[in-house]
């Protein structure tokens, strides 16, 4: 059998959890909670085996809950549950801790199915936690290498001085078409169109110094 605690401040959606718990075969439900410091005191007393904790609850959220309970020892392992499943928020909620995260829209079976999952040591992630992630990952690992080449790099910053392109070619000792392909890269990497945009981009990155 295995136990699960639930969670929620939101009086009807944590009842309606805690039914599909109790309704469960395999399941047992041994405790509720409407806040994140009343969980994280309950969730250490009763060690279940599986806690489902909504993101956002009043006192302590639901990843700060699993901070505490991996500092803790706390063997009970997080399933996350939210109304929102921005890749941001999936990204913290499993660097936390957790070892699931599903949207409230989830059914009772897919619910089940998750609960089962983390209690197995499974990472679960329903589908749109799953493509929010994947995008947060892309998005940090572009955010890790570097934008522009060195060679681009050198021409922005003699855009940002307010040379054409004749001249951006005359001081490097390239020919205006190089100049041309450098910037049509450099517009792509930084996300913009034309050479303003391209200098105001770079000042906020902090690529012009």
């Amino acid at each position: 059998m295995t136990t699960v605690f639930v969670a929620d401040d939101h009086p009807l959606f944590r009842a309606a959890l805690a039914d599909t718990v109790r309704a469960a075969d395999g399941l047992e439900l041994v405790g509720e909670a409407q806040d994140g410091r009343s969980a994280l005191s309950t969730i250490l007393d009763l060690a279940p085996d599986v806690a489902v904790l909504d993101i956002r609850m009043p006192g302590l959220d639901g990843p700060q809950v699993a901070k505490h309970l991996a500092r803790e020892g706390c063997a009970t392992r997080v399933l996350f549950i939210s109304a929102y499943s921005d890749g941001h928020l999936v990204h913290k909620a499993l660097g936390a801790g957790g070892s699931g995260f599903l949207s409230k829209d989830a059914g009772g079976d897919e619910i089940i199915r998750a609960i089962e999952g983390v209690a197995r040591g499974e990472l679960m992630l329903g589908a749109e936690a799953g493509s929010a992630l994947s995008g947060q990952l892309r998005a940090l690992s572009r955010a890790e290498e570097p934008p522009l080449s060195e060679r681009e790099l050198q021409v922005i910053r003699l855009v940002a001085e307010g040379l054409s392109v004749a001249d951006i070619g005359g001081r490097l000792h390239l020919s205006p078409a190089t100049v041309k392909t450098h910037l049509q890269s450099l517009y792509g990497k930084l996300g913009v169109s034309e050479r303003a945009a391209a200098v105001a981009e770079a000042m906020r990155r902090d690529l012009l110094h």
